[in-house]
């Protein structure tokens, strides 16, 4: 999290011949290099498992396979130009006073240290540029999906735009809420998908249909989505390497979750939809890994409310047009605990600070939590004092323990419903 200096709206007294021949401002220092000995292991351990799923666990068709391959080819491509363009990009931003200073350092050396400010936009164009260039080798003229493909990358492309403007200008909160919703609009127009919710048989009863058909209510529903998802990565924030960490733990389980429903489903068209999530999640994943790599403790840069938006929107667009709106929800677990614990302060119920952060002791360099309500400080409250990388480091296990959970749950209930059936066997064998 940063406090940012703007650049002065005065007009400069520079006489203009002094002012023709005043020296260029001084280049800017040299970013830390990328911390890859944490970056590379975990992405490593990661693709292996990825890989090992889409061609050796599954029997996954040959065009897939091949499209999957090309787009991990194309993303890891992406991590490559990310890694290069964020120093370059950090020098401009730099020298139009876009910058921060690091308030979970303030009162040592490193907080006095000008961090640059929404690099985030970066990232956003790297994706979008592979993103795109990646229509050229997967779909034709006339598929059925290149519609929603470009609708989606429409309003990604919006939401980096809003987001940029936000870093900028400091868009108040209730403009915040609202951009989101148009930034979904050309998502919502193209979908194509169902509008339909299964209902629970004990329910059955109640609403008389077994699958209910919500309409223009169901479409409603995904803008909700689209505006949660890209808030709440931007309000579980304020350390180093949180969102892109987030926002790396998410994509992760997006693709694992993508693979598994290619592998255990029959039904082309099904299959489609999750490997048309994951042509769009591989390129985010890489992308915000190149970013996590500036941004882990300490920071050489900031990600800005650039990247929370395009990282939101994007898993908001997967999760739509995937068709697991409801799933994706289980995956921001922590996200719509982190909301639900804020939403007295969001909406002025309490007073509201203008940065929910810790209190950071110079001195020890560990921090405390406040009393405001976000997990963050309900961490430092609940397992004590401790500093800025720990702290991340917790709320990221915690945000992949649930995760986890959230894949062996139906597992539970598999393992549950086969005892019952076991059990309803055996009775009907006593009774013969």
């Amino acid at each position: 999290m940063a406090t940012r200096r703007k650049p002065t709206s005065k007009p400069s007294e520079i006489p203009p011949e002094v002012r023709s021949v005043e020296a260029k401002p001084p280049h800017p220092d040299p970013l830390a290099p990328p911390k890859f000995g944490l970056i590379i292991p975990v992405a490593a351990a990661f693709f292996l498992s990825f890989f090992y799923l889409v061609f050796v666990k599954y029997q996954i068709e040959p065009d897939l396979r091949r499209s999957i391959a090309i787009n991990a080819a194309m993303s890891f491509g992406a991590f490559v130009l990310a890694v290069r363009m964020i120093p370059v990009a950090a020098r401009y931003v730099l020298r139009r006073n876009l910058y921060g200073f690091d308030i979970n350092k303030k009162g040592t050396p490193q907080g006095t240290i000008k961090v640059p400010e929404s690099l985030g936009i970066v990232i956003g164009i790297v994706y979008l540029v592979i993103a795109i260039l990646f229509q050229h080798f997967n779909f034709t003229s006339d598929s059925n999906w290149l519609v929603e493909y470009n609708a989606a990358l429409a309003s990604i492309c919006f939401m980096i735009l809003l987001g940029f403007v936000d870093d900028v200008l400091d868009v108040p909160w209730r403009a915040k809420l609202v951009l989101p919703s148009f930034a979904a609009l050309p998502l919502l127009m193209a979908y194509a998908g169902h509008t339909t919710i299964i209902i629970p048989k004990p329910l059955i009863q109640y609403v008389g249909a077994a699958v209910l058909d919500l309409g223009w209510i169901y479409k409603l529903y995904m803008g909700m989505l689209a505006v949660f998802c890209t808030n709440s990565i931007n309000i579980h924030a304020g350390l180093n390497g949180l969102e892109a960490g987030q926002t790396v733990v998410i994509s992760a389980a997006v693709l694992i979750h993508n693979v598994m429903q290619i592998g255990a489903s029959t039904d082309p068209e099904y299959q489609q939809a999750h490997a048309f999530s994951i042509y769009l999640v591989l390129p985010l994943l890489t992308t915000s890994l190149a970013l996590l790599s500036y941004n882990w403790y300490p920071s050489s840069v900031f990600v800005g409310d650039t990247y929370t938006y395009f990282a939101g929107m994007a898993l908001a667009v997967v999760g739509i047009l995937g068709h697991y709106s409801e799933t994706l929800l289980l995956f921001f677990l922590p996200q719509v605990l982190n909301f639900l614990y804020s939403c007295p302060q969001l909406f002025k119920i309490i007073p509201c600070p203008r940065h929910r952060l810790p209190r950071f002791d110079p001195q020890t360099g560990l921090l405390t939590g406040t009393k405001d309500g976000t997990l963050v400080n309900l961490f430092l409250r609940l397992f004590g004092r401790c500093t800025e990388q720990m702290l991340c480091i917790r709320l990221l296990i915690f945000q992949n323990s649930l995760l986890c959970y959230c894949f062996v749950m139906p597992l539970v209930f598999l393992a549950e419903a086969c005892s019952c059936w076991m059990v309803q066997v055996r009775r009907e064998e006593q009774t013969r």
